[in-house]
């Protein structure tokens, strides 16, 4: 996620910097058609986090109070990265599928679309 200073040369700290993270990368993720989510979340992951983990473990912690998430199929699930449709290797590291720092992750579960289909 670039950001272009319209003030160059941009004079302030950057400080959401990889480095700054001990160990961890900022990763954004949002679930498509469930606004009771309004936006992307940010979390702290590994680089070296199999995407399986994501998919698995660490996305039922986060969008698991929905009533939606229960009938989720992990199999069935459309992934972009960064806007841009991708088959994620689920038995690769969240770099190895391309997913930097600040990276974008959001997730479309077909024939699933919020609580009655409300998109909420």
């Amino acid at each position: 996620m670039t950001v272009v200073a319209l003030n160059n040369p941009y004079r302030g700290e950057v400080r959401d910097r990889e480095e700054n993270f001990h160990g961890q990368r900022l990763l954004f993720i949002g679930w498509e058609d469930h606004l009771m989510f309004c936006a992307p979340h940010c979390i702290p992951v590994g680089s070296e986090t199999p995407f399986s983990v994501l998919a698995t473990q660490i996305l039922p912690g986060i969008y698991g109070q929905h009533p939606d998430w229960a009938r989720v199929e992990i199999d069935k699930i459309e992934w972009f990265r960064s806007g841009e449709r991708f088959t994620p290797k689920f038995d690769a590291t969240l770099a190895e599928n391309g997913i930097g720092h600040k990276g974008l992750v959001r997730f479309r579960t077909p024939g699933l679309t919020g609580i009655n289909g409300s998109f909420s």
